[in-house]
Order: C-alpha cells, then sequence, then structure tokens
C-alpha cells in the first residue's frame, strides 16, 4: 500500500538502468532547475509543433496556458545523470491565506490509502472556481517538500499539450526509448517510465476537456511508486475508468470562507474591515474560493468593509463584472468570475440535443438555486416554450420531448453547469447562485419576461390542489416561487399579477407558515401596489390575504385596520351588494370575534348570510362558510341551541364534497359541531367527532401543523368534560409543546393552550403547577387584549381559583 504524503526522501535509489540512449544524451543543465525542493521552479510546456527542431537552443520556463510562447531545446552530445529530485511544468502559487480543507484532504488521501497494485489516481471534479487546481497545487507542494522525485503539472485542456510536456520530461528523466524524434513516441517512452520506476512521482493534469483526447495517455503504475491526481470541470464517466476515482470537490463549508476572509484580511493588516458581515458577505458570494479571492482584494484596494460591499454584491443593477472585475483576481487565476463560471457553456451547448442546453440553463437560472423539481422540466409550460423558440440564438426543432430536456440538462451537469442529482427527491436541479446570477445578466433583456413567466406557469402546473401530504414539495415549490418574485424585472406582475404568486401565499398559510407567510404578503402587497395601484383588485385580495395572516398570529389590531379599509375600498368602487364586498365583511365580522366584539361580528355575519342566500342560494359554499361563522359567534355568545343546526347544514353539506375525507372544510365543520356538542353536554359525541378530526388532520397534514395541534386540542377537550383528565392534560402538553415551537411563545393560541393546560392541572390537583401557567395567560391576556376581553376575564378568574385551590390544599395539608 501506497503511504501518504509526506514521502520521505529516498537517497538509495540508484541511478535507473537503460537511462542512457544510443545516439542521444540527456538534455543540458539548463533544462530544468536542479535545486533543493524549497527552491525548485517549474518548467513551461513543449509545443510538439516545434519539438527537437532547433538545435543549439535550451528550454526556457514559460506559463502554461493559452498564448505561451515555448522555445525547443537541443541534445546535447554528452550524456550527464540526472540530478534528483525534478519538477516540470507551470506549478501555480498557493494561494494567500489558502484553506486546507481538512474534510476534503481526509476524502482524498482515503482514496489513495485504497490503492494497492492498481492505478492510484483521483480526478478532482468540480464546477468553475471551487478550488480544484489551488487543492491540487497543495498536494504538489507537498510532495516537493517531501522530496519526491518527479513532480509534473500538465495543463490538460489541450491533449497535444499533455502529449509535448510527456515528451520533453521524456528526456529529463532520460526514459528508454527518448530520442527526441518523435514527440508521441517520447510521450509513450515517459509513460513506460513511469510504469515501472522505482522512483517516486507525482502527475498532476490540470482541467481535464477530453476524456476521449486523454485516454492513450494515461499514466499508469505497477510499482506502487506514484500518483496521477487529476483536475476537471465535467462529470463525465470516462474519467473514472480503469480504477481512477472521483471527488467531488464543492465550494467552501461557511466557516472555511470566514476563516479565508479573516485570514486574508488579517495578514493584510486591515481587520478593520472585518466588521461583522463576514459570513453575510460568504453566504452571498455562495461560498465560492474564485469569488471569495475577488471580493477580497476588491475589499484591500477600495478599502471597504464587508459590510459595505455586501450593498454592493446586492444591488442588481451592477453586474458581477462590475463587484467581481478582472483587476481583482490577485491571485492570477486567469478569468473573471463570470467568465469562469460559464466557461464550459459551449461545450454543454454542443453535446445537448440540438441546442436546448442554453434555454434550459436560462430557466434554471431564474429558479431556486437550492433545488428545483424535476417534475418542471416536463411540464407543457416547460415543453411548449422550448418547442417555441425559433430564433438565431435558438434553432429547436418542434416538438421539444421531454427525453431532450433530460438529455440537456444532464449534458449542464456533465460540464459542471448545474447539478442534476436524482437522489434529491424534489431538489434534482440545483444550481450555484452566482452562476444563475451570470446566466440571467447574460440573457437578452426580451427573453427575460418570458422565461419568468414559463418558470411560473410551469411552478404553477405541478403545485398539487388543496392541501399535500408532502410537505417537503411543498417547501420546494414555494422556495422556486419566492426566487420569482425577488427577480429584479417584477415580470410576474407584467400584464397580470400571476396566480402562482397568490397559491404560493395560500399554501404557506395552509402549510402553518404562517410568519413566512406574513413576511410573503408584505412583499406581495408592496409590488402589487407598486405595478397594479392601491385600488386594484389584486391588490386588495393581497391586502386582504395579509390581514388574514395577522388574524392567524394573534395581531387582530393590524388585521382590523386592513379589513376596514379594504371593505370600504370595495363598497366605493364595487358597491355594497358584490359577492366580493360580502366576502370582505365575513372576514372582518371573524376579526371582531377575535377582538371580543361578537355583537358587531353577529351583525354582519347576519347581513352575510342573507345575501349570500338572496344572490346564490343554499347550496353554494359561500353560503355554508356563512352558516359556519354564524354558529362560531352564536357559540360564543352562548346561543348553542341557534348553533346547532347551523352547524349540522354545514356538516350535511360538506359531506357531499368528493372525497369529503381529503376536504378540510369537512373536518373543520366538524370540529365546529363537536364544540356545539360539548356546550350542550352532549361530550360523547363531541369525543367521537374530535377522534375523527385528529385522525383526518394527522393523515393530511402531518403530526406538527398546527391544524393539527388545534383538533389535538379540540379532543383534549372533550376528554376533559368527560372527566378524563389524565388523557387532556397528556394531549394538552403536546399542544403547548408544538405551539410554542410552531406559533411562539407570546401567539395566543400557545397562551389559549397554557390556559387549558392550567384548568386541566387544576382538575388533576397539580395547583403548583397550573399557578405559573395561569400567571402567564393573565398577563399576556391584559397586555395583547385587554382588561375588558372576555378572555382577559376568564384568565382572572382561572387564576383566582388556582389560588383559592392552592390556599385550600395548604391549609389540610
Amino acid at each position: 500500500m501506497t503511504p501518504l504524503w509526506p514521502w520521505s526522501r529516498r537517497k538509495d535509489v540508484p541511478a535507473e538502468e537503460g537511462n542512457t540512449v544510443s545516439g542521444a544524451g540527456p538534455v543540458s543543465e539548463p533544462d530544468v532547475k536542479r535545486l533543493p525542493p524549497e527552491q525548485l521552479s517549474s518548467l513551461g510546456s513543449v509545443s510538439a509543433a516545434t519539438y527537437g527542431t532547433a538545435a543549439g537552443r535550451d528550454i526556457a520556463g514559460s506559463a502554461l496556458g493559452a498564448g505561451s510562447v515555448v522555445a525547443n531545446f537541443h541534445l546535447p552530445a554528452v550524456a550527464a545523470p540526472v540530478t534528483w529530485p525534478l519538477c516540470v511544468g507551470a506549478l501555480p502559487l498557493l494561494a494567500s491565506s489558502f484553506q486546507p480543507r481538512p474534510v476534503l484532504r481526509a476524502i482524498i488521501d482515503e482514496a489513495r490509502s485504497t490503492g494497492e497494485d492498481v492505478v492510484l489516481a483521483q480526478v478532482l471534479s468540480g464546477g468553475g472556481g471551487v478550488g480544484k487546481s489551488q487543492f491540487a497545487a497543495s498536494y504538489a507542494h507537498d510532495a516537493i517538500r517531501a522530496g519526491t522525485d518527479l513532480v509534473l503539472w500538465a495543463s490538460a485542456t489541450e491533449i497535444q499539450q499533455v502529449v509535448a510536456l510527456f515528451a520533453h520530461t521524456a528526456r529529463l528523466v532520460q526514459a528508454p526509448g527518448a530520442l527526441g524524434q518523435d514527440v508521441e513516441a517520447d510521450a509513450r517512452a515517459f509513460l513506460g517510465w513511469l510504469a515501472v520506476t522505482r522512483r517516486r512521482w507525482l502527475v498532476v493534469l490540470d482541467d481535464v476537456t477530453d476524456p476521449a483526447g486523454l485516454a492513450p495517455w494515461w499514466p499508469g503504475v505497477h510499482s506502487g511508486q506514484g500518483w496521477v491526481l487529476v483536475t476537471s470541470r465535467l462529470q463525465d464517466g470516462r474519467l473514472t475508468a480503469q480504477g481512477r476515482r472521483k471527488i467531488d470537490v464543492d465550494v467552501y463549508t461557511s466557516e472555511e470562507a470566514v476563516a479565508y476572509l479573516n485570514d486574508r484580511l488579517t495578514a493584510d493588516s486591515l481587520p478593520h474591515l472585518l466588521d461583522g458581515a463576514q459570513e453575510q458577505l460568504a453566504h452571498e458570494l455562495g461560498f465560492l474560493p474564485l469569488a471569495l479571492g475577488h471580493a477580497v482584494a476588491y475589499l484591500i484596494n477600495q478599502q471597504m468593509t464587508c459590510a459595505d460591499y455586501l450593498k454592493l454584491l446586492r444591488d442588481r443593477e451592477r453586474s458581477l463584472d462590475e463587484v467581481l472585475p478582472e483587476w481583482a483576481d490577485a491571485e492570477n487565476y486567469g478569468r473573471q468570475v463570470t467568465a469562469a463560471l460559464l466557461l464550459s457553456r459551449a461545450g454543454a451547448e454542443a453535446a445537448s440535443p440540438r441546442g436546448l442546453a442554453l434555454p434550459v440553463l436560462q430557466l434554471t437560472a431564474l429558479l431556486d438555486p437550492a433545488g428545483q423539481p424535476a417534475a418542471l422540466w416536463g411540464s407543457s409550460a416547460v415543453l411548449s416554450y422550448l418547442a417555441g423558440l425559433d430564433t438565431d440564438e435558438h434553432r429547436i426543432p418542434v416538438p421539444v420531448s421531454e427525453s431532450q430536456v433530460r438529455e440537456s440538462l444532464l449534458a449542464l451537469h456533465r460540464y459542471a453547469l448545474i447539478t442534476h442529482d436524482l437522489q434529491s427527491t424534489g431538489q434534482e436541479v440545483r444550481i450555484h447562485a452566482l452562476t444563475a446570477r451570470a446566466v440571467q445578466e447574460a440573457t437578452p433583456h426580451a427573453l427575460q419576461s418570458l422565461l419568468a413567466r414559463t418558470a411560473a406557469d410551469a411552478l404553477f402546473e405541478i403545485w398539487p390542489d388543496g392541501p399535500s401530504p408532502d410537505r417537503e414539495f411543498s417547501a420546494v415549490l414555494l422556495a422556486n416561487t419566492v426566487t420569482l418574485t425577488r427577480h429584479p424585472g417584477r415580470y410576474l406582475w407584467e400584464s397580470e399579477t400571476h396566480e402562482v404568486l397568490f397559491h404560493a401565499g395560500r399554501t404557506m398559510v395552509s402549510s402553518g407558515l404562517f410568519q413566512s407567510a406574513l413576511s410573503y404578503w408584505k412583499l406581495l402587497l408592496t409590488v402589487t401596489e407598486e405595478k397594479r395601484g392601491p385600488e386594484h383588485a389584486d391588490t386588495l385580495n393581497a391586502r386582504t390575504s395579509l390581514a388574514s395572516t395577522y388574524n392567524l398570529l394573534g395581531q387582530y389590531s393590524e388585521a382590523q385596520l386592513l379589513q376596514e379599509q379594504v371593505l370600504a375600498d370595495r363598497i366605493r368602487m364595487y358597491g355594497g351588494d358584490d359577492p366580493d364586498t360580502h366576502t370582505s365583511r365575513a372576514y372582518l365580522a371573524v376579526t371582531y370575534s377575535h377582538l371580543g366584539d361578537y355583537e358587531t361580528a353577529l351583525r354582519l355575519e347576519e347581513q352575510v348570510l342573507a345575501a349570500r342566500i338572496r344572490t346564490v342560494g343554499d347550496e353554494h359554499s359561500d353560503t355554508h362558510w356563512a352558516w359556519a361563522n354564524l354558529a362560531v359567534t352564536y357559540n360564543q355568545l352562548g346561543r348553542h341551541t341557534d348553533a346547532l343546526p347551523l352547524c349540522e347544514q354545514v356538516l350535511a353539506a360538506r359531506l357531499l364534497r368528493d372525497p369529503p375525507e381529503q376536504d378540510p372544510d369537512t373536518h373543520l365543520a366538524r370540529s365546529n359541531l363537536a364544540a356545539t356538542y360539548r356546550e350542550l353536554g352532549r361530550h360523547d359525541e363531541a369525543l367521537s367527532l374530535c377522534e375523527q378530526v385528529l385522525a383526518a388532520y394527522t393523515e393530511i397534514h402531518g403530526e406538527d401543523h398546527p391544524d393539527t395541534y388545534l383538533a389535538r386540542a379540540n379532543l383534549a377537550g372533550a376528554h376533559h368534560h368527560l372527566g378524563h383528565h389524565h388523557a387532556a392534560a397528556l394531549l394538552e402538553e403536546q399542544v403547548l409543546t408544538g405551539r410554542i415551537r410552531l406559533l411562539g411563545s407570546d401567539h395566543p393560541d400557545t397562551h389559549r393552550a397554557r390556559a387549558n393546560l392550567a384548568v386541566t392541572y387544576n382538575k388533576l390537583g397539580r395547583h403548583h403547577d397550573a399557578l405559573p401557567l395561569a400567571e402567564q395567560v393573565l398577563a399576556a391576556r391584559i397586555r395583547l387584549l385587554g382588561d375588558d376581553h372576555p378572555h382577559t376575564t376568564r384568565a382572572r378568574d382561572v387564576l383566582a381559583s388556582t389560588h383559592r385551590l392552592l390556599d385550600a390544599s395548604d391549609t389540610e395539608a
């Protein structure tokens, strides 16, 4: 088994047998630096076109890469022994504040340690700018320090460069058969020497772009003395043939990125630029090493703090090339960030069926970088868009098939522009945020609106109707929609507000994500007012949804202000008898009920019910909602016998829906009827209904949803009234814990859970446990609802009762 770095210096290796070749000697002394490892210099590439043609010249070191000029060499007549160690090729220097990335290093070392008699070769694979070459360079520098006999660094973007450098190195090491007359013959001689030599060696092939062309030139080893390290953007199975192992190189971790910023600025004596925004800045740059390097150079040159640069970076009026400019390439990467990120775009286009890769990439760039569902790429919206493209830039046939789109995604994945991972269910397609931004900036403005609306159409198409039991999938759809809303073009508000925007907000609410929904509706209302005007129907709908979310969060006064504004606008614009006006009255009535103004709520609900029966009849769902709301208010006013027939009517109507068991409104009707039964003393019937509702909500929403906790609380209440206090306490403790986690400690529903648990603890004689709960509830209700609210009065009664019970138990003791 080959040992890991560092390799110890070898002083007992004899001169290679067969080093002297008939008719030729070794290259002259200037061909390669023979210095102690710490002083070794790199040697440039050798052009195959000029190899061995100009006698009388020595090789000059030059940088590898496009446009480099390489001198020729001659064959001296006198042989001289090779002086080891040798370093060949333009080995990059390590970046300032280079991060050792111990987790990645451990993976690479483990891969090397498992190699035995087969080729020891690892392929570092990853997108542009993730630090593949730098990490390979760190191993090369380690090898030099360890006294490795030969370290060769070859730029592998062009196969000719690799072959020429192999041929040149064959002459340096005096490989048998290297005559200096045929480049490929000498390169093969070098490969043969690598396979049998007892010398320690490392060959790095940097940035492989053509696995097929490289196939004949892979170094092999039979003696266990060598190691091949490869870097490539490609995700190509040919790179991992013949025992080679692929190791994925990703961006920095958050800790590594922040450490880089701290180390780099501190080393430049600029710690005052570290103002606490390093983690945010690293996150905004997607932890991409290349971008972080450019950003730090910008900070240093402009004497700008991390927070100020973060503002600059977030300004979408500025392009990436402005905030990560070419002059900030302090580590001599050689390309601007945008160019590095999109370098392989042409290859992906050529590899995809009929050029589909570019429009697919443009769509991907508009959506959530963290993950996009595979179903989106088979939607009719996407397929129709791709089929309809017919411009100079996109020559795509009609129709486009789902398999062609998948081939294009795989081509983009192969060229490291996206990640296509079928194991990440619901988030199969991912893209780096900076790559997405670079693609957006390169996309013609005329296409951007159509792309955005196509993406929105596709999301809406694959979004399940009604509450989805797959909360993770819903979360992915929400994240992608939110990403679309943040696009500076605001394209989803052009011509008309896209329906997916409202659908996303409703899904947040139905998923119990009330705080997220609040932020979302605020944004939607702001943009809709700006794009549509304050009195547009879309603006009124957004304002109504924001008010309803305030209600769900227990912020009733904020909800009231918005709903009164919406009702006044609708009356002025559409009249008092418009259906939407009655809907606004119904929402406002619910808020008055929350505020304890049951009489005002009753007046509004009776108006709504009369209007619904007159305009749409008894069978309409709007009428059923009006019955249900009026029944709740009757119960709050103690008019339980009036509430009962309404609750029974609503449940009977909703049971006619298909299928009723998957309809949340049906289960809400059961809950309301159970509450009425309980008030009328019909506790066994109430318990049965509550058990049905809890089972249904658990199946629909899962265990950890606000509606499921409400059903659990109602079941606890039914047990409480039947004297099953231990069962009630167990359920109420679960409810309190869940509501604190989901809704927060100060939500009205959380205080209601505390109040219920305090009452149950008192029933169980646990008065000391009930007291702090009762005190918390009263203080919160005075603060949130005021002294005169019915809930405050009830909380005061519970606390007084708890004190009396405590005094009585202390007296008995």
